[in-house]
């Protein structure tokens, strides 16, 4: 998400400033949410400044570049498998449980993608209802 332009931050402060409004209807007046406006009059109290934080630092990934490799091995052996099934393998192989999503999101940065096959689907719901049956 984007964050809200330098005008919008100085009108809201400009706003609050004059006095007269409060914070809540200073939100509804310019569609933001009350802990935006909460915040940046915090921000402007303590700095003076209302300029949008830059992020500096990103969160590192949760796989490694060995990871990555063993992952992208455990959907070309065996591209059938769900993301919760690549998922408990990747932990069996390296040791590090990721969340489902998390598979997903890697794979979609190394532009892997996994087509399934409905008849082993299909196959795989008759071997269950067999056994529970």
């Amino acid at each position: 998400m984007k964050p809200y332009s330098l005008d919008l931050r100085q009108k809201i402060v400009d706003t609050y400033l004059q006095g007269g409004i409060s914070q809540r209807k200073l939100a509804a007046r310019f569609c933001v949410t009350l802990s935006f406006i909460e915040k940046i009059l915090k921000q402007y109290r303590e700095t003076g400044n209302i300029a949008y934080k830059v992020r500096i630092k990103q969160t590192p990934p949760k796989l490694n570049e060995q990871q990555l490799n063993v992952l992208k091995e455990i959907v070309e052996e065996n591209n059938d498998a769900t993301l919760a099934e690549i998922r408990e393998e990747l932990e069996k192989k390296v040791g590090v449980l990721i969340g489902r999503s998390t598979v997903d999101r890697m794979l979609q940065k190394m532009d892997i993608t996994i087509k399934k096959n409905i008849t082993c689907f299909r196959k795989r719901n008759r071997k269950s209802s067999i056994i529970k049956g």
